[in-house]
């Protein structure tokens, strides 16, 4: 019985489940908030819009290419990983590579001028 109940839930539409918390709402008194009671009011309505603003603050600093100073390069990502020599070389090496994960704009930015100005590609994702 309660398979199928779980089953009827998971189912449900999203005027369905508008439609239940409402009803349990009225007759319950149980509020659509409750968090046992998943419903599309605690979804932001543009969640894309704010999934993308968040994405905007916080990237993925990608080296594409070590140009032709490949030694400063190598060097510099053996600063901003905290890798030593012979794994910042790989990195270098092996390209594209993700040098640092989730971190925000401003620090981002400023690596990536860093290794522009010594002749590599990066990408900010």
């Amino acid at each position: 019985m309660i398979e199928k109940l779980a089953e009827k839930l998971v189912n449900l539409t999203v005027k369905e489940v508008n439609e239940l918390a409402t009803f349990l709402k009225k007759k319950y008194g149980i509020e659509p908030s409750n968090p046992f009671l998943g419903t599309s009011m605690d979804i932001p309505k543009n969640k894309e819009k704010d999934s993308e603003k968040e994405e905007k603050n916080i990237f993925n600093l990608i080296l594409k290419s070590p140009g032709n100073s490949k030694l400063s390069v190598v060097k510099l990502v053996k600063e901003i990983t905290g890798k030593g020599l012979k794994e910042s070389k790989e990195l270098v090496d092996n390209v594209p590579n993700i040098l640092q994960e989730s971190i925000d704009k401003k620090e981002a930015e400023n690596l990536k001028k860093r290794l522009e100005d010594i002749g590599a590609e990066v990408e900010l994702k």
